[in-house]
């Protein structure tokens, strides 16, 4: 099965078309490859792929250990790319329809409580990265930004004056989110040299943008550095900000458009999170909150 030049058009078609981030193009990539080299051993080309065969392939997954969630990864891969091949008559029929995969695990995203994130971003000024990092870690907690948007932003989508940011989200969606005090104080320190407009917000020394995985280290750095024993990335300060505001307003729905999530179902993770706190400050507070629990 010669699938190479095929999967390459698929993935400028999520480059171009779709706008997909450099992270979310390497999975797709990965996916497919691990995919499509093991079903070139059933069928010898796209057109000869039927249903069986991919069905062969997750269950093959399942029984290699491989976690619900990397089985769906691998389901939503496939049903994306043959449905793409079938919009442009690469095959005949799209074999995807009826797929099944493990059901996934129901985990609650991870956050931080609202004191461990005041001891990351307090960076003392003794740094000569420190001010800029700091910006950084009161962005991603004041807005609730993706990793990507955050690597992707210009002083130009800066409102300081509003106490705004617009980004470019999934699927080249833009969305305006509101940045908190905090992080506006950080961000006009770190703006004071006069930028210009088309200037990353974050640099690397180098005259361009910090990168994603550069981004990421520095966040581990800065954990590491303020003596906090939780492993923190940047999407964890994403669901702390998402389970914060929730938790303070009770707004879902504008949680769901501060965050950029095209279905609310995405969103409503975080009421489970919501519930784990108000259920552990009633069993503290009331007086006969000793219940049996299931």
């Amino acid at each position: 099965m010669n699938w190479q030049p095929i999967l390459g058009s698929f993935l400028d078609h999520l480059r171009v078309e779709k706008r997909y981030s450099p992270e979310t193009l390497r999975t797709y990539r990965w996916q497919l490859e691990t995919a499509l080299n093991t079903l070139a051993l059933s069928a010898d080309s796209l057109r000869a792929l039927k249903r069986h065969h991919l069905q062969d392939y997750l269950t093959g997954q399942h029984r290699a250990g491989k976690s619900p969630r990397s089985i769906a990864l691998s389901a939503a891969s496939l049903r994306s790319f043959l449905k793409w091949a079938k919009s442009n008559a690469l095959i005949d029929d799209d074999p995807t329809p009826g797929l099944r995969t493990p059901k996934p695990d129901k985990r609650l995203p991870a956050t931080l409580d609202a004191d461990a994130v005041t001891q990351l971003v307090e960076i003392a000024p003794d740094e000569p990265l420190s001010l800029r990092d700091r910006a950084m870690l009161e962005l991603f907690y004041s807005a609730g930004l993706r990793l990507s948007e955050v690597a992707g932003l210009r002083w130009l989508d800066l409102d300081l004056a509003e106490g705004a940011v617009r980004v470019l989200g999934k699927g080249g969606k833009t969305r305006i989110v509101p940045v908190g005090g905090p992080a506006l104080e950080a961000l006009h320190a770190l703006g004071a040299s006069g930028p210009a407009p088309h200037d990353p917000v974050f640099g690397n020394g180098r005259g361009g943008a910090l990168s994603p995985r550069a981004i990421q280290k520095r966040v581990a750095h800065w954990a590491k550095q303020q003596g906090l024993w939780q492993r923190v990335h940047p999407h964890l300060l994403r669901h702390s900000f998402a389970s914060h505001v929730l938790e303070s307003s009770g707004d879902l729905r504008g949680v769901q458009e501060m965050l950029g999530h095209q279905n609310i179902a995405t969103t409503q993770v975080y009421t489970h999170l919501n519930f784990q706190h108000l259920s552990e400050v009633y069993d503290k507070a009331h007086p006969r909150a000793k219940r049996v629990r299931g």
